[in-house]
């Protein structure tokens, strides 16, 4: 990847994140730790490596992505409305009674959304579906399914992934947002799920484990994902959660709440430097 290209895709990522601050404080309401930890993920997905066109949200012959950590809805509403599915200004009405955004993704409400979600676990069951339909059509489109680490925890996972290897989904991609942290605490001491790539491995799915704010890294991933035949590509992507708020970062207590005027001060102040810093260094 250029470095043109790379700064460009950074500097989209810390839009989103700004954006997901500004949506869950003026709401004050929203999962903001988890949309800090997964926006390079979506960013590099949806500028870089998805098939997508915003003025025909619905072509059949699209790439689909199934947020099935389905909470974390401020970084992809964000997302999809840098991406143009619909005006950025819509973004401030983010859990109201007045706008078209709740705060699980809508599929029919909201252009860009493939898939309504909420309920862990059934996303990347839906994914596996979809996948298993274009293969049925003979379409060669590509479905991806962004996961937390917490949802792994949920049975129907693991029966998710063993019907996409039993019918060789390789047009599926499950990308793993895995921050360490889910509502209760570390996911090492609720629930542990360590070690994730031997596991999916033993399911029959080729596996790559990448830094999740490398967004270099993400888009090589995705390309190897793209390349492999056989089987579907679970992408493992660390990450922190909370990222680019220092007193977010690592902190479950930011799982789901809103920061109050003084916190949002503050954590909108450090992502405007980060955004300022990227914009000096494009220019």
């Amino acid at each position: 990847m250029e470095q043109k290209e790379l700064h460009s895709l950074q500097l989209t990522a810390a839009k989103v994140r700004s954006l997901a601050l500004d949506m869950v404080h003026s709401a004050a309401s929203g999962h903001i730790g988890g949309s800090l930890s997964v926006a390079d993920i979506l960013t590099t997905l949806y500028f870089k490596a998805m098939e997508v066109d915003p003025t025909q949200p619905k072509a059949p012959g699209r790439d689909r992505l199934v947020l099935s950590k389905g909470h974390c809805t401020p970084a992809l509403y964000a997302t999809l409305a840098l991406r143009g599915y619909f005006p950025v200004e819509e973004l401030k009405l983010f859990r109201s009674i007045q706008g078209h955004m709740s705060g699980h993704p809508d599929m029919n409400h909201v252009p860009g959304v493939d898939m309504s979600t909420g309920s862990l676990g059934q996303g990347i069951s839906a994914a596996v579906g979809m996948a298993l339909a274009g293969k049925q059509d003979s379409l060669d489109y590509r479905v991806y399914a962004v996961l937390g680490d917490g949802e792994i925890e949920e049975g129907q996972v693991w029966e998710a992934a063993m019907a996409a290897a039993k019918y060789h989904l390789d047009n599926l991609i499950a990308l793993v947002d895995v921050n360490g942290l889910q509502i209760d605490g570390k996911t090492a001491d609720v629930m542990p799920s360590e070690p994730l790539d031997k596991k999916f491995e033993a399911f029959n799915w080729n596996t790559i484990r990448v830094d999740g704010h490398d967004i270099s890294a993400l888009a090589q991933a995705l390309e190897q994902a793209k390349a492999n035949k056989g089987k579907p590509t679970a992408i493992l992507c660390d990450t922190v959660k909370g990222k680019g708020v220092s007193f977010m970062e690592n902190n479950a207590g930011w799982h789901g709440k809103a920061p109050n005027d003084e916190q949002y001060a503050q954590a909108h102040a450090e992502l405007a430097a980060t955004l300022e810093v990227l914009e000096k260094e494009g220019m």
